[in-house]
């Protein structure tokens, strides 16, 4: 097993496949090297243990030609009480930014602690002093970040994302690009 150079897990051994039965062009994708391409990016630690952190395809590769793995960072963002999902833009962008949601059990805790009602989602996401909060909260992360991965603005969505609205899959997880489709003007919003 070993690290390719842009962060791709490689493997190969005796256990694995020869190729795909019919299939030379996918079987040169896969195993042209000599070793199994498996589409995971991933980082082995100084005793030999494999962390898989991301999947080759949701890489972003910034403006400058950098890789970014957004799982790590939406993984962090969502350590934030406030946030409830996180989504990393920056594909061929000149600096990352995210698309968040609010947990709604945790900014009504905020609310309270300021002796305020939490107010309309549409009223939590002009709320200027909810947004400050946001930030320092990511200023704090972004200093735990290399600064190509570091968030520099992000978004408030006034919607949850959802299976039901497309965002999320049965599992959870987020569907990239219907998420950067249907909130394309907020994404444009943040980089122009």
């Amino acid at each position: 097993m070993k690290i390719a150079s842009d962060g791709e897990i490689l493997v190969r051994g005796k256990n694995l496949f020869t190729g795909y039965l019919h299939a030379g062009d996918a079987t040169k994708d896969a195993l042209g090297s000599g070793w199994l391409h498996t589409g995971d990016v991933g980082v082995i630690d100084d005793e030999g243990f494999l962390t898989i952190t991301d999947r080759k395809k949701d890489l972003i590769i910034t403006a400058g030609g950098k890789n970014v793995a957004p799982q790590n960072i939406e993984n962090l963002l969502r350590t934030i009480p406030l946030v409830s999902h996180a989504v990393c833009i920056g594909d061929n962008k000149r600096f990352i930014s995210a698309l968040l949601t609010l947990n709604q059990e945790a900014v009504a805790s905020w609310a309270k602690e300021r002796g305020k009602a939490p107010g309309s989602r549409a009223e939590q996401v002009a709320n200027a002093e909810l947004r400050a909060d946001l930030q320092k909260a990511i200023d704090a992360l972004n200093e735990r970040l290399a600064r190509v991965e570091q968030v520099r603005k992000f978004t408030i969505l006034e919607v949850e994302l959802s299976t039901e609205g497309g965002e999320l899959t049965g599992s959870m997880k987020i569907k990239r690009k219907v998420v950067q489709e249907k909130f394309k003007a907020a994404i444009e919003a943040m980089y122009a």
